[in-house]
């Protein structure tokens, strides 16, 4: 058993994607035509992934009043993403170079450096640096628990 998908609804198809895989690395998976299940209106099935990721992400432009709603609020203002990285220091500099919203400064936890960013749709995530990476850097860990949340 494995979890394939999730889904993330977005404004648009194309600034998502641009964001996933121009800005966060990620691969286009699939950009396919497709149909709403109810009504059959065209839509697309766009799906991305880390590199090396099994699970990937179906991006999903909204559709109707309660979908537009929800764009951002995939986790009702929680953080609900974990963005685990190899190298903390540039996936940081990536995102401010593309001048993504970064909530706060990185800081050090047990589980690695970490810092809160939001994507495209403004939900948020947490850049998760290695675990050992905190003690390379001659950090002091805080001790306020697990990722953001």
């Amino acid at each position: 058993m494995r979890l394939e998908l999730v889904t993330i609804v977005v404004d648009a198809y194309d600034p998502a994607i641009e964001f996933f895989v121009g800005v966060l690395g990620f691969e286009l998976v699939e950009d396919s035509p497709s149909f709403t299940s109810v009504g059959r209106r065209v839509k697309r099935w766009v799906v991305v992934r880390p590199p090396g990721a099994q699970t990937g992400i179906l991006l999903a432009q909204a559709d109707g009043e309660r979908q537009v709603a929800g764009v951002g609020e995939q986790a009702a203002g929680r953080v609900g993403f974990f963005l685990r990285v190899e190298d903390f220091d540039a996936a940081f500099r990536r995102l401010v170079e593309h001048g993504v919203v970064i909530e706060g400064s990185p800081r050090v936890e047990e589980y690695g450096r970490i810092v809160v960013f939001r994507d495209i749709a403004g939900n948020r995530w947490d850049l998760l640096g290695p675990r050992q990476e905190a003690a390379k850097n001659g950090e002091t860990p805080s001790r306020t628990g697990g990722p953001a949340a």
